[in-house]
């Protein structure tokens, strides 16, 4: 069943539409994931592997993973941006992440007002673990504002945001930074 390459290492056999199909389930049974990944997941493993039979379609089999309820875009990516919103990212980040799982348009678009919601909680969490404006022990230096405001923005939060906050005062209530 396995055959051996050049340095005696065990190879597996190429692949046909019931092994794919295996593989695929198996992923989505261990994973939580999109169609887009797990059509690039199968394309590797086509690569990696070989491929013996018809013509393979990775996309079409992530497809009929999505009809049967296995794979979930939405939810996905709800779960996704609710975990990125609670360690404390943006919407910047949130959205690219997103995108950069698969997570289409129409789907990123219906999860975007939840991201919206709760953005300034996002960012006051993120202000709370680095010690940031209102969490912070005193009035930063001019270098260290300017930190504590690059920090704010690559984690995907909005500049005016990310000023309010970190320009607030260490004895400074959280609700004032409307």
């Amino acid at each position: 069943m396995f055959s051996t390459d050049s340095k005696g290492r065990r190879q597996a056999p190429p692949l046909d539409s019931a092994a794919l199909e295996r593989l695929a389930l198996r992923y989505v049974e261990r994973f939580a994931t999109t169609r887009a990944r797990l059509a690039d997941y199968l394309t590797r493993k086509i690569r990696e592997r070989g491929w013996q039979g018809d013509a393979a379609d990775p996309h079409a089999l992530a497809q009929r993973m999505a009809e049967l309820g296995y794979i979930d875009d939405r939810a996905f990516g709800e779960a996704r941006a609710g975990a990125m919103l609670r360690r404390g990212l943006g919407r910047r980040r949130v959205s690219g992440a997103l995108r950069a799982a698969g997570v289409g348009e129409e789907d990123a678009a219906a999860i975007a007002p939840a991201v919206a919601a709760g953005e300034k909680a996002a960012a006051l969490a993120f202000a709370r673990r680095r010690r940031i404006g209102p969490f912070g022990n005193a009035i930063p230096d001019r270098e260290t504002r300017q930190k504590q405001i690059a920090a704010m923005i690559r984690a995907g939060h909005d500049i005016d945001l990310a000023r309010k906050i970190v320009d607030s005062t260490p004895d400074q209530e959280v609700e004032a930074l409307d």
